[in-house]
């Protein structure tokens, strides 16, 4: 993507999955995201159940930097962005068991929701080296 912009992000019809779902929107070209390196995102978060926007690092134009696997995003985004290249946009549906359960860190997010970001991946660092396909 040569130029980012926010995303709209779309609620899939039907019910929400109980399981995560991943699913790139355009494939990046940069460094993979892997368990042990550090990604830098912007994303945009909506519940699945009202469509509603709860939470967006383009707003305040703040990034969020976080070590894929090292416990400081919520599950559903160690293993949503995990696989991912630096440069692509990825919607990540994440059912509650992944995301924040029963305990909503925002008035904005009833507990118990399913969770849609959709993400861009800016920076990879660090980690382990890239796998070269046989």
């Amino acid at each position: 993507m040569s130029e980012l912009t926010k995303p709209v992000v779309e609620v899939p019809e039907g019910d929400a999955p109980t399981e995560l779902t991943v699913r790139d929107l355009a494939v990046g070209d940069g460094p993979e995201a892997l368990p042990g390196r550090v990604v830098q995102v912007h994303y945009v978060g909506v519940t699945f159940a009202s469509g509603r926007e709860f939470d967006s690092s383009w707003e305040l134009d703040r990034p969020f930097k976080f070590a894929v696997g090292g416990g400081r995003a919520i599950k559903g985004w160690d293993r949503g962005v995990r696989g991912m290249r630096a440069g692509g946009r990825r919607e990540i549906i994440v059912p509650p068991r992944l995301g924040y359960g029963k305990q909503s860190p925002s008035p904005l997010i009833p507990p118990g929701s399913t969770l849609i970001f959709v993400v861009d991946l800016l920076t990879v660092v660090g980690g382990p080296p890239e796998r070269n396909p046989a």
